[in-house]
């Protein structure tokens, strides 16, 4: 079983200006809850125990605030006779604990980043589950996206990337998973519709193997990238652990991915999910 699951939350969110000056990206509601509760809820469902978040240098963190107990909430809820609410002021299990690790801002920049960051800091060594923080899977009643990557994995010891099926005219906006036999081959970034190699594209949702993490930890180390020159994309170390033999599974799911990097993307995830 995976237990552990990274979740990189960091960033100003300058695509959501103005409103991310006073609220975090995936702190954003969508219904009742914060984008990136989706996600966490989801990990926690399938037995992850500890989530690793990887926030800005910035306080306080609404990330952090919202995942700890707020204790004069909990007691004006039993004053005023709202005991019946104090589950909803609750947002984690007890068994479930989650880690911050804080990136800056002014350093590396890209997905391999808070990845690499984490496995360094607490010295990861088995299989993780990696989610974005501003996005999530709507499927109710479904496969989540994490039992989808879970189901693909099985008793193996393959890395995984969820594939998200979209219609194959929308693909040109995505990186789009190349697979064979169920096993990726690569990610084609931006495709035309007719160069695309599938209508699955990739929303960075992953189980990673320890051989994998190390990968990213020695490409974000050995790498020194200037600010403007290039990020350090995840998909870079994938690829080349998959040129040398390693196996990542694509996990296929009918689910609609949401959104809330903008503010059309954020609409409509409170629209179906408020639907």
């Amino acid at each position: 079983m995976i237990t552990k699951a990274i979740i990189p939350v960091a960033g100003w969110g300058t695509r959501r200006l103005p409103i991310t000056k006073i609220i975090e990206k995936s702190m954003l509601p969508v219904g009742n809850r914060p984008l990136v509760d989706y996600s966490v809820q989801e990990l926690i469902k399938v037995g992850v125990k500890d989530i690793y978040m990887v926030i800005s240098n910035v306080e306080p963190c609404q990330v952090q605030e919202f995942y700890k107990d707020n204790l004069a909430l909990n007691q004006y809820l039993i004053e005023r006779g709202k005991s019946d609410r104090l589950e909803l002021a609750k947002t984690l299990p007890e068994d479930v604990t989650v880690h911050y690790t804080v990136q800056d801002p002014a350093g590396k920049y890209g997905t391999a980043v808070p990845i690499a960051m984490v496995v360094e800091e607490y010295s990861l060594d088995e299989p993780v589950l990696v989610f974005m923080g501003d996005d999530f899977i709507w499927n109710p009643g479904g496969q989540s996206a994490a039992e989808a990557l879970i189901k693909a994995v099985g008793d193996s010891d393959d890395s995984a990337i969820l594939g998200v099926e979209i219609e194959k005219d929308k693909v040109e906006k995505y990186g789009v998973l190349s697979e064979k036999d169920g096993k990726l081959v690569g990610v084609v970034e931006k495709p035309t519709p007719d160069k695309a190699p599938s209508n699955l594209i990739n929303v960075s949702k992953y189980i990673m193997s320890p051989e994998l993490l190390r990968r990213i930890v020695k490409y974000v180390a050995e790498n020194d990238f200037g600010p403007k020159d290039q990020e350090y994309m995840v998909t870079d170390p994938i690829d080349d652990f998959i040129k040398d033999g390693g196996v990542m599974r694509v996990a296929p799911t009918n689910g609609e991915y949401l959104d809330g990097g903008s503010v059309e993307g954020w609409l409509h995830a409170n629209n179906v999910v408020c639907g």
